[in-house]
């Protein structure tokens, strides 16, 4: 029986790779003292670099950070943060992978805070990003993936960031259960499973 193994993901400015899809984030973040109130959304798909970018940019600016803003448990708990984010003109950072119009809110106080809030997304991947964030999760769990195997990969999966989380997933416990290195043959019998074209 194989454990599953518990894998930390790195999250140094060094580990986030900058592209089209999400360079206007970076810059946007970059630029947080100009925003016109020190509060910010930051929204993404899921897997998409949110809570990374976040993490980097709450370093840098002592800023507060609140993940899966809308999933939140507490619309009067976000309320005050935002509140609390004025009062300290310390920035506030919500990712979210929604925007607030979506977010099915009953407190009209904090919708039409949300709604003075600026806002910037990451978008879908686009295949740089997709191959630099399918190396990074190998690296988060100390493998070195393959080219042959990274080009066999990226071109057979779903354009998502989600649908690269999966395969990894997938790829790594097929790799483990099996004690088979990452390579093609592997990723051909996991595609199979998977239902993908192989």
């Amino acid at each position: 029986m194989v454990l599953p193994l518990r894998w930390r993901a790195a999250q140094g400015q060094k580990d986030f790779f900058v592209s089209e899809a999400n360079a206007e984030a970076v810059t946007f973040l970059d630029g947080w003292s100009t925003w016109p109130v020190p509060a910010a959304l930051l929204i993404g798909p899921a897997g998409s670099g949110k809570s990374h970018l976040a993490a980097i940019f709450a370093r840098r600016s002592n800023a507060r950070l609140w993940d899966d803003a809308d999933r939140v448990s507490s619309e009067e708990a976000l309320f005050h943060a935002w509140n609390a984010a004025m009062e300290e003109r310390r920035p506030l950072l919500m990712t979210a992978r929604s925007m607030p119009g979506d977010w099915n809110l009953s407190l009209a106080d904090l919708k039409s805070r949300l709604a003075a809030t600026p806002r910037v997304q990451i978008r879908s991947p686009d295949d740089a990003l997709l191959e630099a964030v399918f190396l990074k999760q190998w690296r988060d769990r100390g493998v070195e993936a393959p080219a042959d195997v990274t080009r066999y990969v990226l071109s057979r999966i779903e354009r998502s960031f989600e649908g690269l989380a999966r395969t990894v997933d997938a790829l790594d416990k097929a790799a483990l259960s099996q004690q088979r290195p990452l390579s093609i043959p592997l990723a051909r019998e996991v595609f199979i499973d998977l239902d993908f074209e192989g």
